[in-house]
């Protein structure tokens, strides 16, 4: 066998086959039961004419049926595309449409706006339904639909696929922080290599898959994590299948509710929660100050984030709430996988010192000298991606060849000590994270542009306590339209944004600041919507 995902889930299942790897809701499923029935909608994938290295979009939130549909994906050899599912109907149809996805995954809560943006999704001919659904509204001609429980049972829950290689793709579509989302394109092995921790998260890579089932059924006691974040979003899917390769439950999240989240700490006996930096970790924080007494959390140890780091402040509220607890602010990137853990100094500083793979390169991609003090890019080598899918110039710029060693070039900037150790300065563009969810100004400043009042608008990231940023605009209006309402102009972009890319402050001013040249003066609209 190689290093291959679904050939390591398999080996894995059989050495283990009784024990529960993941848990969402009320439903519980052991190894050998989740292979059963992603055997059954992988061989419905086949038989709908679904061809290796073709793309499969799943459309839904967390529930046991996205990992089954997962690992369906990678059972035949398919291509599973994370779809976004607060995303409207622009950004479906081009998510769809990009990927060039041929068949989808969808929650019957989706139904509806998939439905809309598959009448310009030429590509996809046959769709999958979870849950109770009255099928597709007529004017689908050419699209086959099934139901996803009426498709398995008509399937055997046999194995009998054809061999996998360790080249084979696994694609991650970003949350779009430059411009729309793109398709991050990896082989199966650099994949379990740099985002799924080489299959033992905290110690040395396993190089096989003997040593993955060792590891695995070695792991007797194994902590209980829960993951929060959807599984639409690439660290939750490292979280997930690094854990099924180690023997060590995941509890989901369908959605996120503090309070029941200290209820399954106590009830399914949680070490570990995996959050999006204050977003997720503040109302946490504020359900154990209210209700902790409730509730037995001394099994909690653990709280780690990954797409958006603690504030500080948070981090000490934490520790003197629950004892003991250690906390992690992960670094990684759909581009990267996991890069290591970000160190604090007293300072504020932010360091990575983790990950030997990590270097500085100038703007010619060249690395730079440990000790200067010259600010790069911060980028990784060895197993990285092969490229952007269906985009040949971003790939140029982000997965470069230099001297013969493939790189991954992020858009974070720092300086490197003498000693290897990377301090991180910050993005190196105006991309805001707001709780994990990365969003690019000029997405949003389009759809603000097409309100008939908004004659110009910047949009930047104003602090947040709850979610770190927010996204915040300055608009210049029209004079004939002097008096109208800002939120009016917030609402206005639900029907062209997803939700958390809404505005949450609109800033009127007379004229919006810009160079002579036309280019927008980005620090200006962000010290206007820090100070409104």
């Amino acid at each position: 066998m190689t290093l291959n995902i679904a050939d390591l889930y398999e080996a894995v299942a059989d050495a283990i086959p009784e024990r529960v790897p993941v848990v969402c809701g009320d439903e519980r499923r052991s190894y050998v039961e989740l292979d059963r029935r992603a055997n059954r909608l992988a061989h419905h994938l086949e038989s709908v004419g679904v061809q290796p290295g073709q793309h499969v979009a799943i459309h839904s939130r967390n529930r046991m049926e996205y990992v089954e549909a997962l690992l369906a994906c990678l059972k035949v050899r398919a291509v599973a595309i994370n779809v976004n599912f607060r995303y409207t109907d622009a950004e479906l149809i081009y998510l769809y449409t990009n990927s060039e996805s041929v068949v989808l995954i969808v929650e019957n809560e989706y139904l509806e706006p998939a439905g809309a943006a598959l009448l310009q999704s030429p590509n996809i001919g046959h769709v999958v339904v979870i849950g109770e659904h009255d099928g597709m509204p007529a004017g689908y001609d050419g699209v086959t639909v099934a139901d996803y429980e009426l498709a398995l049972a008509a399937q055997p829950d046999t194995r009998g696929f054809g061999p996998r290689s360790a080249d084979d793709h696994f694609v991650i579509y970003t949350g779009g922080t430059t411009g729309m989302p793109k398709g991050v394109v990896w082989r199966h092995e650099d994949f379990y290599y740099a985002a799924l921790s080489g299959g033992n998260i905290g110690g040395p890579a396993r190089h096989s898959v003997e040593e993955v089932v060792d590891g695995a059924v070695a792991n007797t006691d194994p902590q209980v994590y829960l993951l929060i974040p959807p599984l639409m979003h690439g660290a939750a899917i490292y979280s997930l299948l690094t854990a099924f390769f180690m023997g060590a439950p995941r509890v989901l999240t369908r959605t996120f509710d503090p309070v029941d989240a200290l209820r399954l700490i106590e009830t399914e006996k949680i070490a570990g929660i995996t959050v999006v930096g204050d977003a997720i970790a503040r109302p946490i924080a504020e359900a154990i100050r209210e209700h902790g007494d409730r509730y037995d959390l001394s099994s909690l140890k653990v709280m780690g984030s990954g797409g958006a780091l603690f504030s500080p402040k948070l981090k000490d509220e934490l520790r003197a709430m629950v004892p003991g607890l250690t906390i992690k602010d992960a670094f990684g990137a759909s581009e990267t996988g996991n890069d290591g853990i970000v160190e604090f100094g007293e300072d504020g500083s932010k360091r990575i010192r983790s990950n030997p793979n990590m270097l500085l390169v100038d703007e010619t991609f060249r690395p730079i000298a440990p000790g200067s003090d010259e600010v790069g890019y911060l980028a990784r080598r060895g197993n990285v991606p092969l490229a952007y899918y269906n985009d040949e110039a971003k790939s140029a710029a982000t997965f470069p060849v230099v001297d013969g060693v493939r790189m991954s070039i992020l858009g974070d900037m720092g300086t490197i000590e003498e000693d290897g150790t990377i301090l991180l300065l910050g993005r190196g563009s105006m991309c805001i994270n707001t709780g994990g969810e990365k969003v690019y100004p000029e997405e949003v400043e389009q759809a603000i542009k097409t309100h008939p009042a908004v004659l110009d608008a910047l949009v930047a990231g104003a602090p947040d306590v709850r979610f770190g940023e927010k996204v915040a605009a300055v608009v210049q209006l029209r004079p004939e339209f002097a008096d109208t309402a800002t939120d009016d102009i917030a609402e206005h972009c639900r029907t062209h944004v997803a939700g958390y890319k809404i505005p949450r402050s609109v800033v009127v001013v007379d004229s919006i600041r810009r160079s002579p040249s036309g280019k927008a003066d980005y620090r200006w609209a962000k010290e206007v919507v820090s100070a409104g």
